[in-house]
């Protein structure tokens, strides 16, 4: 008769995919970063479950950070989101919603530490190249923003 071999505490519980939105921001979309980013996400292990690029109006812009509204820097952020195009991805992953705001960096680009994404590609703390989910509820919601259900890839 063979023993099981032990069960690893990893084994046990399985592990849980997080799924998360990104956008590649249009100041990053003009400098052609796009596809350098999306190499970054493939690298850290990120699957790209969608993708697209479009363009959102002001209306548009200021639903999906309605959660900003009431800051001084809402109609700013709004005016530059709606200025040009930008790429939406969904991405999954183990832990995707932390792995991928460590990868994007400190939100002010001149903080971020080297290796990240907005110390490459950001300028300032407003066009700083991407834009990631920073919670399990909040990334629900974008991702129901930018993809319908039977969009993201199974």
């Amino acid at each position: 008769m063979m023993l099981p071999a032990a069960i690893t505490s990893d084994e046990l519980f399985m592990k849980t995919l997080e799924r998360t939105l990104t956008i590649v921001k249009p100041d990053a979309v003009r400098r052609n970063a796009i596809g350098d980013i999306i190499e970054q996400f493939e690298k850290r292990g990120f699957r790209i479950l969608a993708m697209k690029m479009l363009e959102i109006s002001k209306h548009q812009a200021e639903h999906f950070y309605a959660v900003h509204a009431h800051k001084s820097f809402f109609n700013s952020l709004t005016d530059f989101m709606s200025s040009g195009p930008i790429v939406a991805l969904a991405l999954e992953k183990e832990n995707a919603i932390a792995d991928l705001r460590q990868l994007m960096g400190a939100t002010n680009p001149a903080s971020a530490e080297e290796g990240t994404i907005r110390k490459k590609w950001g300028s300032s703390i407003e066009r700083n190249a991407i834009h990631g989910s920073d919670a399990d509820d909040t990334a629900r919601f974008e991702l129901s923003f930018f993809f319908a259900g039977y969009e993201l890839a199974q």
